[in-house]
């Protein structure tokens, strides 16, 4: 794993997701307080993660990255971005910070804020729908896309994390409710460019777990983060899980509990990698640079 391919590799990335997102979200409504209440969530910053690593399969598979290519990955971004705007709301989080701003409902409204995410979920299809790939493309990946997002995919883990304030959550059930909550979009993210490569099916099936490992040890570096960053550090409040009997890793199994954690996911991560390089022959230094995120 080399910290410094990872951060080529956004370098490259970023900004151009950054900017095609700037200029097509600019006419994305005749409405102009909905249009600024998308612009202002989607543009307000972050890494770009689940598209780079749509981005990310399709390079290391030696598959050039065209228009079409960037349209389809980026759409994931949009439907990130809804399910913050949502998850941030009084009816859920409460919170009133992220990414170092204001959240949406802070900014416009309540009910702004819910019809702004209610217009980015549906237009995440749209930019699948109109991308250009192939039509079995085009199907899979909405398939994908909408499993991931609904009532058995990231819905289904909200539900699961809202009823289980002040509950005491077995291990299991936590894992459950984190592969649906956080785990879902990021499976997808890599199913996504493993859909646009065409790549085989024992090729995607390890790729995919390396997608659901990845996503495990994200959720958990998240829980760390939320006892031992501040929020000037992280871009939103912290310390609010514990605060609101909310099950986390650290509160289930100690801080020292979740770091091990942390590392048995991103070795089981390492393997699946290691398991599709030897099935497709192929580099996959890349994909491993993204485990360096959890090295900060």
């Amino acid at each position: 794993m080399n910290k410094s391919t990872l951060t080529a590799f956004e370098q490259q990335w970023q900004p151009r997701i950054n900017t095609y997102l700037d200029e097509n979200l600019r006419s994305v409504s005749d409405r102009e307080s909905l249009t600024a209440a998308m612009r202002y969530s989607v543009l307000a910053g972050g890494k770009r993660l689940r598209p780079l690593l749509s981005l990310a399969v399709l390079t290391a598979f030696e598959q050039p990255i065209t228009e079409i290519n960037l349209r389809a990955s980026v759409a994931l971004e949009l439907m990130h971005t809804y399910s913050l705007i949502h998850d941030d709301l009084p009816a859920m989080d409460n919170d009133g910070l992220r990414r170092g701003q204001p959240t949406s409902h802070v900014k416009f409204g309540e009910d702004i804020a819910i019809l702004a995410g209610d217009a980015l979920q549906p237009l995440a299809f749209q930019w699948l729908a109109d991308s250009g790939l192939p039509a079995e493309q085009v199907a899979q990946l909405t398939l994908g896309l909408a499993q991931a997002a609904g009532p058995q995919g990231m819905v289904a883990g909200q539900v699961a994390d809202v009823q289980g304030v002040g509950q005491h959550l077995a291990l299991p059930a936590l894992q459950q409710l984190h592969r649906e909550k956080t785990g879902a979009l990021i499976h997808y993210a890599v199913l996504s460019g493993a859909i646009q490569a065409e790549l085989p099916t024992d090729v995607r099936t390890a790729l995919l777990a390396f997608g659901d490992a990845f996503g495990l040890a994200f959720q958990i570096y998240d829980d760390i983060l939320d006892v031992t960053s501040t929020p000037a550090q992280l871009g939103k409040e912290t310390h609010k899980d514990a605060g609101e009997h909310k099950n986390t890793y650290p509160g289930l199994l100690g801080l020292a509990g979740a770091e091990d954690a942390l590392k048995q996911a991103i070795t089981t991560a390492q393997t699946a990698l290691d398991r599709a390089e030897r099935l497709s022959q192929r580099d996959l230094d890349l994909l491993a640079s993204f485990l360096t995120y959890f090295t900060n």
